[in-house]
């Protein structure tokens, strides 16, 4: 292995599956830049790492895929997998070839320490240098990890552990950090970031403080469950830095499926709660997941996940087929739902999907909201993309550039999977 001869060596970070993988891959990303490495969302480069998913096989084949570009492309790198499928198959990582270091969840924390230690920096170190994400308008900041909960189909406590947060006063530096930065707006997130606990600090306790203590200008959570969200929760969302989107996984519509999948909440627990929303927000976003054809799943089950989403109206839904994931309840499960059917049902929810979308966009035409504006979609073509607080897709063309700053737009008609904002 030889590495260039340059005065730093070079990074290349990618991320696959959820907004805490996202949240873990960007801290590190600032610590290796502080570290003095040069960090980079490209495909050259001196030291690979991949921050694998495992939540279906599909994320498991995406990144065997991946590792093997990595090595094609660099052949004399370092490539590593790290976090979840290097957590839950090591081995079958290891089978794909040319892979350096294999690591999973738990050795994240000293991975910075294990590259310092067998891939010395050449020289320049003490640099601050980040252009895996130059834009810095909107970062991930983690605050708890882990779930207790084993549901029946979800391999995710197998590859991260039991539930536990990081203390309020270590999230806050971090927040502050980041705004001190120029970062606009932070998502806080977590596997359960609802059930965040610390020293008798909850959920509603860490947001209050961050408003207070950080001066940002957008704080937006990740997700939530049913029965997380209460009136005294919602009441924070009266200081308009919050912002008005909440991601309530849904799964099924059918009190049945949701039993065999080991959900703790009925479907009338999930529409009191988007209930409660509504009342005191009307314009905010409710996204959701929904899993089709999970074990046993009738016509009839089906049928009633997709009347609960058609009344529900989501601004969002992401729609995935059922995964057998290994060492789970339910990939033991009978009866499991035949290919030709599990295809035509997720086809169905995806026509679904857009036309949910479309119909809570339509919803806001001629309002005018605030954007925080992003990037050019493409340099030099001064058409810019943001998103509103409750989590709508805007375009504008501008002749001054518009990153990272919050401008009002009035919203002029749809465009794509987005609105048109002048």
């Amino acid at each position: 292995m030889a590495f260039k001869t340059g005065p730093k060596l070079v990074v290349a970070l990618h991320t696959l599956g959820c907004k805490l993988n996202q949240a873990e891959t960007e801290l590190l990303a600032h610590k290796l830049a502080k570290a003095g490495y040069l960090v980079t969302g490209g495909e050259k480069a001196d030291i690979c790492i991949l921050n694998t998913c495992s939540v279906t096989h599909i994320a498991d084949r995406k990144a065997r895929h991946w590792l093997r570009l990595m090595r094609r492309k660099n052949p004399e790198a370092f490539v590593m997998a790290i976090g979840c499928y290097a957590e839950r198959a090591p081995d079958e990582v290891k089978q794909v070839g040319g892979i350096d270091l294999v690591l999973g969840n738990g050795g994240k924390r000293r991975l910075l320490e294990i590259i310092q230690t067998q891939i010395p920096l050449k020289s320049g170190s003490g640099g601050s240098q980040v252009f895996w994400s130059n834009s810095r308008v909107r970062t991930l900041v983690k605050v708890q990890d882990g779930c207790n909960d084993f549901c029946t189909y979800c391999v995710v406590p197998q590859v991260r552990g039991r539930e536990y947060s990081l203390p309020p006063e270590e999230i806050i530096r971090e927040i502050k950090g980041r705004v001190a930065a120029g970062y606009q707006e932070v998502i806080i997130t977590g596997t359960k970031v609802g059930s965040y606990r610390y020293d008798g600090i909850g959920l509603r306790e860490l947001i209050q403080n961050i408003l207070r203590e950080t001066g940002l200008s957008r704080l937006r959570l990740s997700s939530l469950q049913p029965d997380e969200i209460s009136p005294e929760l919602l009441s924070l969302w009266q200081d308009r830095c919050l912002c008005r989107h909440f991601h309530i996984a849904l799964q099924s519509g059918s009190d049945s499926v949701l039993r065999r999948m080991g959900r703790r909440y009925s479907v009338a627990d999930y529409r009191e709660a988007v209930a409660l929303i509504r009342q005191r927000m009307p314009d905010a976003a409710i996204t959701t997941d929904v899993m089709v054809s999970f074990p046993g799943e009738t016509e009839e089950e089906f049928n009633n996940t997709y009347r609960v989403c058609r009344e529900t109206g989501f601004a969002r839904i992401h729609v995935f087929p059922y995964s057998p994931r290994p060492g789970t309840a339910a990939a033991r499960m009978l009866k499991p739902v035949p290919e030709a059917p599990k295809r035509e049902r997720v086809e169905i929810m995806v026509e679904l999907a857009c036309l949910s979308a479309q119909r809570f966009r339509e919803k806001f035409l001629g309002q005018t909201v605030e954007v925080l504006w992003e990037k050019e979609t493409t340099p030099g073509s001064g058409i810019y993309s943001g998103l509103t607080d409750n989590y709508l897709r805007v375009f504008t063309r501008s002749q001054e550039p518009l990153t990272n700053k919050l401008v009002s737009v009035q919203l002029m008609g749809l465009w794509g999977d987005g609105m048109q904002g002048r």
